[in-house]
């Protein structure tokens, strides 16, 4: 674990973030605000208390930890406030709760989401924080601590066809946009074969590193429907003009990545589960609009749902 040049985390501003990674729209990009009517401020984490029980799960002498998140996208994903400096979003507050209950301070570092997994093999990042959905695949290399259920869903232009896309023959000869390293890009590519096997044109699959050019992409015709997380779609249909939320297509649990076989796991799991247990847990996804994703209990690594 790295202890060198720890801030806490509830100060945190982009000016500190910056100085230790590029941001997910590569280096030199500038933070994108979010207006601040669009995203809730409730404080819902600050009254949390040190869970002893839990702490005590920590390697000995852990008190500080670096955690990797994607920073760009929208809520309830992390994103900053109209001050350009404070971070907020789902991850962010259950980063900060979970950091209470342990009782440990936190380095904040932003790195591109497809970056974040390959580097906590190598211990560049204690774990990373960013929507990562638990599959049997990430699984092999990548320790979870589970603290949501989102998943894939799409959505598209009021103006299109398309409804329920149930199976991914619909999409064949259309192009879709997605988050590149993401679970939905794996989805789409590993299953191209559909539309071949039936005969058909494969869709193409468009791969952007920020959601902002997802969307742009969609809402100037470049691309046909947008597949994502369950919530940030909900969220975007109903924050922006001319859009459409589908379906959902598939549920994932969410959780907190790890190196495989770090001793971070048994704390990270008691202190999600404090949190349901303490009322936190709900005051988040109420604050967030997410309370359909919520989980009765935290685990380490389960295996992929099937749906």
């Amino acid at each position: 674990m790295r202890t060198l040049h720890f801030v806490p985390f509830f100060g945190i501003t982009s000016a500190a973030l910056l100085l230790t990674a590029c941001g997910s729209g590569g280096a030199g990009t500038a933070p994108v605000a979010a207006k601040s009517d669009d995203v809730p401020t409730a404080d819902v984490v600050s009254a949390e208390q040190k869970d002893e029980a839990a702490a005590r799960l920590l390697p000995a002498g852990t008190t500080r930890l670096t955690v990797a998140i994607s920073v760009g996208g929208t809520p309830p994903g992390t994103t900053y406030l109209s001050d350009g400096k404070t971070l907020t979003g789902q991850d962010v507050d259950f980063t900060k709760a979970v950091a209470k209950v342990l009782g440990v301070r936190l380095k904040v570092e932003q790195a591109s989401f497809e970056a974040i997994l390959p580097a906590l093999d190598s211990g560049k990042y204690d774990f990373g924080a960013s929507n990562f959905g638990v599959t049997d695949e990430r699984r092999r290399t990548i320790d979870f601590v589970t603290y949501i259920n989102d998943g894939q869903g799409f959505a598209t232009r009021k103006d299109s066809k398309l409804t329920r896309v149930t199976d991914l023959k619909q999409l064949c000869g259309l192009n879709v946009a997605t988050g590149a390293g993401t679970t939905f890009e794996a989805t789409l590519e590993e299953n191209k074969h559909v539309c071949t096997d039936a005969g058909r044109k494969p869709y193409q699959v468009q791969t952007y590193s920020e959601p902002s050019a997802i969307w742009s992409s969609v809402q100037q015709g470049r691309s046909d429907v947008v597949m994502s997380t369950i919530n940030g779609l909900r969220y975007a249909v109903t924050h922006q003009p001319g859009l459409k939320f589908l379906n959902e297509y598939h549920r994932l649990d969410v959780g907190f990545a790890f190196k495989k076989g770090s001793r971070l796991t048994p704390a990270f799991r008691a202190a999600v589960n404090r949190l349901l247990a303490d009322g936190t847990y709900e005051k988040i996804l109420g604050k967030w609009g997410t309370t359909g994703s919520a989980l009765t209990r935290s685990r380490i690594s389960p295996p992929e749902l099937k749906n």
